[in-house]
């Protein structure tokens, strides 16, 4: 077997082979304390813009609410 280093390296070049390149996304920490507030404050904020009013209503009328 070999070692994890090599395996990656080979990996990453057969992927760059087929036109492939790698990118590196930075997304907001859900985990982080006071993620949810955020979100909720900005949220609310949105209802009070009326140029989101249209995109917030479809968002609610399309949404799965239910905890399944």
């Amino acid at each position: 077997m070999q070692p994890i280093r090599k395996r990656v390296t080979e990996h990453r070049q057969r992927l760059r082979a087929a036109g492939l390149r790698p990118v590196q996304i930075w997304v907001p920490d859900t985990r982080r304390p006071g993620f949810a507030e955020e979100c909720r404050r900005q949220s609310l904020n949105l209802w009070e813009d009326s140029a989101e009013q249209f995109t917030l209503h479809f968002m609610e009328e399309i949404g799965d609410w239910t905890d399944n």
